[in-house]
């Protein structure tokens, strides 16, 4: 189905204080649909925040209980779809979407799929293959 929508995930934290005063941190969780023109995809009017994840630092192996909710939806999306409406066809159909790849920094990334970013297994491309050494 052409009209199923396409997503991206994009998940990063900040502390909006820096190093001086308070630690806090702030992970927002954005979803942008990727099945529109570059111009429009990286617009801010067509990047969802989904949800803002606070704490006094990164969520670290918690991340998951955050996206609980976010990975529910996006299932169901995939696998049931949602009942919308197509204004072009004047008629109704069961759109469904895929979320094909997030956005992230290595350390996010480490974060949100409970991979080790440090060490042997550093490198979540290479896996097995890592050539590790110690200098």
């Amino acid at each position: 189905e052409p009209r199923n929508v396409r997503l991206g995930l994009c998940i990063d934290g900040f502390a909006p204080h820096g190093q001086y005063g308070r630690t806090y941190s702030y992970w927002p969780v954005i979803i942008t649909p990727y099945n529109l023109p570059p111009g429009m995809c990286m617009s801010s009017e067509y990047m969802f925040l989904t949800m803002v994840i606070p704490g006094l630092s990164n969520p670290k192996r918690l991340i998951d209980v955050y996206l609980d909710r976010l990975i529910e939806e996006l299932l169901q999306l995939w696998h049931v779809g949602v009942r919308t409406y197509d204004h072009a066809t004047d008629r109704a159909f069961m759109m469904q979407a895929a979320l094909m790849w997030t956005v992230n920094h290595l350390p996010a990334y480490g974060m949100a799929f409970g991979w080790s970013t440090a060490g042997v297994m550093g490198c979540p491309v290479c896996m097995d293959d890592t050539r590790a050494f110690h200098l």
